[in-house]
């Protein structure tokens, strides 16, 4: 259970960073800083909506278009980054077509990186736990 959360926690990080390095990165991409409360909650349903949507579009994209499975991640990113623009929480814009599709890539690939490096820095096994 504590490794659940952990997990989780770090989940939420690394969707939280893929979003701000957007904003860094993307003049369309906007974080509302004057929002902060908004911005949180868009990283936390952005990650439980990336989290549900991403199996669900796998299972989708398997069934009726195999060819679309290389790309269901930036597409399930995509589908969550839509939903929480659209949410009138603020905490995020996006403006323009580059916002949309590259901030989709980028959002993507830093989560997809911080949830395969962030577990490995901070769920260290016990040594009596690794396998010989």
């Amino acid at each position: 259970m504590i490794t659940f959360l952990i997990r989780s926690a770090l989940y939420l990080a690394s969707a939280g960073i893929g979003l701000i390095v957007a904003d860094l990165l993307l003049d369309g991409f906007r974080i509302q800083w004057d929002r902060w409360w908004g911005f949180v909650i868009c990283i936390v349903i952005f990650a439980v909506l990336q989290s549900v949507l991403a199996p669900v579009a796998s299972k989708l994209a398997d069934r009726y278009a195999p060819v679309l499975m290389g790309g269901i991640g930036i597409v399930s990113t995509l589908i969550a980054l839509v939903i929480v623009v659209l949410l009138p929480i603020g905490g995020l814009r996006i403006v323009d077509a580059t916002g949309w599709l590259l901030g989709a890539v980028i959002v993507w690939l830093v989560t997809a990186i911080g949830s395969a490096l962030l577990p490995m820095l901070f769920l260290k096994r016990k040594p009596e736990q690794r396998k010989r």
